[in-house]
C-alpha cells in the first residue's frame, strides 16, 4: 500500500541528470524518487552511465539503471551526448519492457528525455508526466541551447500534447512554457527541502554568503562590486567553481571588504552547512533562476536573503527577503548597507524566511502533491 492508503504504483523515472551527475535538477529528481519509495511505491530510474558508475544499483530503495552513453563531464551534458542517451535508453527499454510493467512514467526535462517518453507511449501505451526544469524550455537559458531551441519547438509541442501533465517548479517557468510552447495543462509544484537539513544557528556571524556555479549570469560580479568601495565589518564568502573564477578573484583583489573564495563545496558537507547556518545574509544576484535550491537552503538556515527581481526568485522568497533589480550593484549595495546597519531587520527576515520554508517548501508537503499525480 502507498503512503496514504492507496495502492502502491510501479513508476518508471527517466532522467539523464541523476546523482551524482548533473546540476540543480539532479538532486531534486533524486529526492522525489526517494520520497515516493518511502511512501510504498517502486521507482525504477533509467539514466546515463558515466565512467565507473555501476550499470545497476539500488540506492535508498531506488532501482537505478545506467545506460552506456557519451558524456565528457559530470556536471554538464551537451546535445550530442544527450542524443546518445536517447538512443541507448530506447535500446535498453526495448528489452527491459519485456519483463517489467509500469503504471506511470515520470520524466524529467521535456527534451531530450521526453522523446523517449513519447516513444514509450506510442509503443506500449505508457502514460507520462513531465517535470520541466528550465533548460528544456526555449527562452530560459541565455548561455546554453539558444541555437538548438531554434529547431526544437515542433518536437516540444508533440511531447507536451501527448503527456498527462507538465509539472513546473515555478509560476515563472509555467508561464514561459505557455508562451513558448503553447501548452497550458501545467501544475506548479515547488522544489522542496528537508527542513532539518539546514537550521538557523543561534550564533550568527558577520558573514555575507553566496554560492553557485561561477557563471556570468549568476551575478557574483555584482555582489563583489557592491561591497568593494568600502571596508565593511562583514566578510563576503563565495562557494562555487566555474569559468569566472579568475575574473572574480581579480575583481575581488580591488575590494576593500574581505572576500573569501571557498571553491566548490558539496552542500552535504560540514563546511557548507556551517557557513550557511552561521551566515547572517545570503545574496543570490542571478539573472536567471527557475526554483533555486540555494535560496531554499539559505531561507531554511534563517539567513536574511537578498535576490533579484527576475524569473523564479521573487516568488521563491515572497515577502521574506529583499528584492533588487538584476545587474544593479548600486541598489544591491544599498540593501546590504541597510541590513548591516539594522541587525534587527536581519533577524526578522531570517525568521520570516525560515517560516516560509516550513509553510511552503517542506519536502513532505511537496511529495504529497507529486504522489497524487502518480496515482
Amino acid at each position: 500500500m502507498g503512503y496514504n492508503g492507496e495502492m502502491s504504483k510501479k513508476i518508471l523515472m527517466l532522467n539523464y541528470e541523476f546523482p551524482p551527475l548533473g546540476g540543480g535538477a539532479s538532486p531534486v529528481s533524486y529526492e522525489i524518487a526517494k520520497g515516493l519509495v518511502k511512501r510504498g511505491h517502486r521507482v525504477d530510474v533509467v539514466t546515463m552511465r558515466y565512467k565507473d558508475l555501476p550499470e545497476y544499483e539500488v540506492s535508498n530503495g531506488i532501482h537505478v539503471y545506467r545506460v552506456n552513453c557519451l558524456r565528457s563531464k559530470k556536471e554538464i551534458c551537451y546535445p550530442l551526448e544527450q542524443l546518445t542517451y536517447i538512443i541507448s535508453s530506447i535500446l535498453f527499454l526495448r528489452e527491459h519492457m519485456k519483463n517489467y510493467e509500469y503504471d506511470i512514467n515520470h520524466t524529467h526535462f521535456i527534451i531530450p528525455t521526453g522523446i523517449i517518453s513519447l516513444w514509450l507511449k506510442k509503443k506500449y501505451g505508457l502514460e507520462y508526466v513531465i517535470t520541466s526544469h528550465g533548460s528544456d524550455v526555449p527562452g530560459y537559458n541565455p548561455d546554453r541551447f539558444k541555437f538548438l531551441h531554434k529547431f526544437t519547438k515542433p518536437i516540444l509541442k508533440m511531447i507536451c500534447q501527448n503527456c498527462k501533465t507538465i509539472i513546473s517548479p515555478s509560476n515563472y517557468l509555467a508561464n514561459l512554457i505557455k508562451r513558448e510552447i503553447g501548452f497550458r495543462k501545467i501544475v506548479v509544484i515547488p522544489n522542496g527541502i528537508y527542513i532539518e537539513k539546514f537550521k538557523p544557528n543561534k550564533n550568527k556571524r558577520k558573514i555575507i554568503f553566496s554560492s553557485g556555479r561561477l557563471l556570468p549570469r549568476k551575478g557574483f560580479q555584482y555582489l563583489i562590486k557592491a561591497v568593494s568601495h568600502k571596508k565593511y565589518e562583514y566578510e563576503v564568502h563565495i562557494a562555487g567553481d566555474g569559468p569566472m573564477m579568475e575574473d572574480l578573484r581579480s575583481l575581488a583583489k580591488r575590494s576593500k571588504t574581505s572576500i573569501i573564495f571557498h571553491g566548490w563545496l558539496d552542500n552535504n558537507s560540514a563546511e557548507y552547512k556551517n557557513l550557511l547556518e552561521t551566515a547572517s545574509i545570503y545574496v543570490l544576484a542571478s539573472e536567471r533562476e527557475n526554483a533555486s535550491i540555494a535560496l531554499l537552503e539559505a531561507m531554511s538556515a534563517g539567513c536574511a536573503v537578498i535576490t533579484t527581481n527576475v524569473s523564479g526568485c521573487p516568488e521563491t522568497v515572497g515577502d521574506s527577503g529583499e528584492i533588487v533589480p538584476v545587474g544593479d550593484h548600486k541598489v544591491l549595495n544599498e540593501k546590504i548597507e541597510h541590513l548591516i546597519e539594522n541587525e534587527r531587520i536581519i533577524e526578522e527576515l531570517g525568521k520570516k524566511a525560515r517560516r516560509r520554508v516550513l509553510e511552503h517548501y517542506d519536502w513532505e508537503k511537496v511529495l504529497s502533491k507529486y504522489e497524487k499525480l502518480m496515482l
